[in-house]
């Protein structure tokens, strides 16, 4: 080693040292002058950051607030739709008539009657959420167990507008089906039917639907079509409870070609 080469080495990586540790120094003051400069946008974006998931646990929150009373509102209106039929005892002579037993109606219109607008209620307040399309669903049934088939069609198809990809939306759409068949509009019912037939991912039963179909087939004088609906209950459903009847129908349609 050559004399004083130990010690220019030393020198040089004090040198280093001194300049990376200036550089480190340096970085450091460029952060926090940056932070400085920014504080402002940085606690403005925490805050935004605080404010995102606040409001996202605040909705979780209120969306289970909706839903619950949906579901409490719709149980009301439930409760009155299962509520029994007690025909009142014509009094003995010269006696009043006694009270109808608690939570029973005299007819089923009557139930129909008083169920309907408890129904409606809830899905106008809660339009949106689970519980309120499916109040929507049975206020539309009800209209049409009461007959009132224009306004039942109306309500089926708020249903289908809000929920026609879901349970309550397909169920909406056999029930508009049905309400074709009964105005004689066999077309109608038959293409959308069909259509509904072809969903097998779909929440509603396959056979359920062919069942339909096959009905609506049977009503509009399709006896060809109607037969080979109702076979093909028979043979991809054999296991269905719709398989009984098909071949009920499938005798009473062979009998008379």
């Amino acid at each position: 080693m050559f004399p004083g080469s130990e010690t220019r080495t030393t020198m040089k990586t004090a040198e280093r040292h001194r300049l990376k540790h200036n550089e480190v120094a340096d970085t450091l003051q460029d952060v926090l002058a940056s932070v400085q400069t920014n504080r402002r946008l940085i606690v403005a974006g925490l805050v935004a950051i605080i404010i995102i998931i606040s409001s996202a646990g605040a909705w979780t929150y209120y969306r289970g607030q909706r839903n619950g009373k949906a579901s409490a509102l719709l149980g009301e209106a439930m409760i009155v739709a299962d509520a029994q039929v007690v025909q009142p005892v014509e009094p003995a002579p010269g006696q009043k008539l006694p009270p109808s037993p608690a939570n029973t109606f005299p007819t089923e219109r009557a139930k129909l009657e008083a169920a309907f607008p408890k129904f409606l209620a809830a899905a106008d307040a809660y339009p949106d959420t689970m519980a309120g399309i499916a109040a929507r669903y049975h206020a539309a049934a009800t209209l049409a167990a009461l007959g009132r088939l224009a306004e039942a069609r109306q309500r089926f198809a708020e249903v289908v507008d809000r929920d026609g990809h879901g349970l309550y939306g397909k169920m909406a759409m056999l029930a508009q089906a049905d309400l074709d068949v009964q105005d004689k509009k066999y077309d109608q019912a038959i293409t959308a039917l069909r259509e509904l037939s072809l969903d097998t991912k779909g929440d509603v039963p396959v056979d359920a639907v062919l069942a339909q179909l096959g009905g609506a087939y049977q009503a509009a004088g399709k006896s060809a079509e109607a037969q080979q609906t109702y076979r093909r209950i028979t043979t991809e459903f054999a296991a269905s409870p719709y398989a009984a009847d098909a071949r009920k129908q499938l005798e009473v349609l062979k009998s008379k070609s």
